[in-house]
């Protein structure tokens, strides 16, 4: 019998080592895959915790070696800026928040990397994250929390198709990230106690404005004014690029007790400050939606949602007010309700689908 074909997205770190093993334990021809995704040469990123630079690629490299399977750096530089440096920027200059790992996994770590493998002959794709896909007695493919929820990783797949969760396999979802380093010392792979990714892979020194206005070449908005919520003039802002919803640091501004952002309006340039409480909404709206374990919400849900990768969820109501647009009403306030960050979904531990945040 013909072995199934899996290619294993590895990015060097050990949670995509350990899933390479793991299929190829469980008796698949396993293929490894870095997807190359700096845009200049000169701008590899090579930092130690990068997922996508050049030591990952080096480490990647000798893991496939050792686990004595084929391995291949792909060229993904266009999809990943359109998909996700251009659509990041775009955001930011609208007021909103984006999401780019949620973007690249949609776009380019599935949708690319999918269609590539398939035209080399491959029956599934895999990577390492820690989320379950189960098949649903509704026939529908659907993702299920994984076994930790320290490091459960389904918010940021939400977005995810029924064509590529057919077609993907994820099997560190069943382990903790211990028994996962645990397994890799025991194989001994280099990437064992290698340390996890942080923050976006594509600014290292996570100075989001700078990264804009390079990418823009200077043409970003300009300085405006921190206003209160009925338009009061409290003070001038860097300009709307440098906030966020629920931000505190960084402000510049003192008025004798805490203020955070409570909203950001790129029409008139303001960014309007308030205090702890409105923060806090009961009330948001999705778009873009992505439905997993349902076709479509034909009727209203009682759910838990999430708000943000760190958040723990709060139960909630949702309804489709129109075709690509859902009202979620939670049950108690919220914190920091942010245009452009995901809304996901879920009933007990299983995604039933997500939007963005309007």
């Amino acid at each position: 019998m013909k072995k199934e074909k899996v290619v294993v997205g590895m990015s060097g770190g050990v949670d995509s080592s350990v899933a390479a093993w793991l299929l190829k334990e469980q008796g698949y021809e396993v293929i490894g895959v870095t997807m190359q995704i700096w845009q200049e040469e000169s701008e590899q990123i090579q930092e130690e915790q990068g997922c996508c630079g050049l030591s990952a690629v080096e480490d990647a490299r000798r893991v496939a070696a050792m686990l004595d399977i084929p391995y291949y750096v792909m060229n993904f530089k266009s999809e990943f800026k359109k998909n996700v440096i251009d659509y990041f920027v775009t955001e930011y200059l609208q007021g909103r928040t984006p999401n780019p790992c949620i973007a690249c996994n949609r776009y380019v770590k599935w949708e690319s990397l999918l269609q590539r493998s398939m035209k080399i002959g491959a029956d599934y794709i895999a990577t390492g994250h820690y989320a379950r896909i189960r098949k649903l007695p509704n026939g529908r493919f659907a993702l299920q929390k994984s076994a930790t929820d320290a490091k459960d990783q389904t918010y940021a797949l939400y977005n995810l198709t029924q064509d590529q969760l057919s077609h993907t396999l994820m099997p560190v979802g069943d382990y903790t990230k211990e028994e996962i380093r645990g397994m890799a010392e025991k194989i001994g792979l280099r990437t064992a106690n290698k340390p996890d990714s942080q923050e976006i892979c594509f600014i290292p020194d996570q100075d989001y404005p700078g990264f804009i206005e390079q990418e823009r070449q200077g043409d970003v908005p300009p300085p405006g004014n921190f206003v209160t919520g009925d338009g009061k003039i409290l003070g001038r802002h860097k300009g709307i690029t440098h906030y966020t919803i629920g931000q505190r640091k960084g402000l510049g501004i003192a008025m004798g007790y805490p203020v955070f952002v409570t909203e950001i309006r790129p029409e008139t340039n303001e960014v309007v400050l308030g205090s702890n409480e409105e923060v806090f909404g009961t009330i948001l709206y999705g778009g873009r939606l992505n439905f997993m374990s349902i076709p479509d919400l034909e009727r209203e849900m009682e759910v838990t949602a999430k708000i943000r990768y760190n958040h723990k969820g709060a139960s909630c109501r949702i309804r489709k007010v129109e075709q690509d647009k859902i009202l979620c009403q939670f049950k108690e306030p919220v914190r920091a309700i942010t245009p452009g960050q995901a809304v996901v979904f879920y009933e007990d531990d299983v995604v039933v689908g997500g939007g963005t945040i309007l």
